[in-house]
C-alpha cells in the first residue's frame, strides 16, 4: 500500500473506525476539505490543545495584513503561497502585546520590509512576533497555521467532524 498525499483537488476524508464508542467524542477532520469548502483566508480550527490550535486556511488571491502578539508558524499543504513581511516601527500599537491569536490591521503595516518567503507543499515558513505579514496565493492552495486561539480562530466543529 503507497502512501498517497491530498491535495485541494483530490483527497480522500478517511475517519474514525470506533469499535464500542459514539465517533462524536473524537475530533477527526481534513484539513484539504476544509480548505476547500472554507472562503479565502478564513482560519478554521481543525485541531486544539488547549488555547493552542492548528487554523485550515484556503489561501487565494491577497489576503489583509496580519499581525500576532506571539510568533506563529504557516505549513504549505498545497499549492504555492508568497508570504511577504513587514517590521512594524511600533508592534504594541499593530496588536495587545498580551492578546492572542492574529489580528487583522486596518491599515497598511507602518514599518520596514523584511521580505518575503515562497513557500510550496511541506514548506514551514515563521511568522515572528513584531512583524506584520500577508499572504498571496496566484491559484487555490492549502495552509495549516499554528498559533494560539483569537479572534480569527473559527470553531466549526459540528461542521467538519465526523458525526456518524
Amino acid at each position: 500500500m503507497a502512501t498517497v498525499f491530498g491535495s485541494l483537488a483530490d483527497y480522500a476524508k478517511g475517519g474514525v473506525q470506533v469499535i464500542d464508542d459514539d465517533p462524536k467524542n473524537y475530533v477527526f477532520s481534513n484539513i484539504f476539505e476544509v480548505a476547500a469548502k472554507g472562503t479565502p483566508f478564513e482560519r478554521i480550527a481543525v485541531a486544539k490543545n488547549f488555547e493552542y490550535v492548528i487554523e485550515a486556511v484556503r489561501a487565494e488571491g491577497l489576503s489583509p495584513w496580519y499581525a500576532c502578539a506571539h510568533d506563529e508558524f504557516a505549513l504549505c499543504m498545497d499549492g504555492e503561497i508568497e508570504i511577504t513581511l513587514v517590521k512594524l516601527d511600533e508592534p504594541e500599537a499593530a496588536v495587545d502585546p498580551k492578546s492572542q491569536g492574529a489580528r487583522c490591521l486596518t491599515a497598511d503595516p507602518k514599518g520596514r520590509r523584511m521580505g518575503r518567503m515562497v513557500i510550496r507543499r511541506g514548506h514551514l515558513a515563521l511568522l515572528p512576533v513584531g512583524a506584520a505579514y500577508r499572504f498571496e496565493a496566484v491559484s487555490p492552495s492549502a495552509m495549516m497555521i499554528q498559533t494560539i486561539e483569537g479572534p480569527l480562530t473559527l470553531s466549526r466543529w459540528s461542521e467538519i467532524c465526523q458525526q456518524d
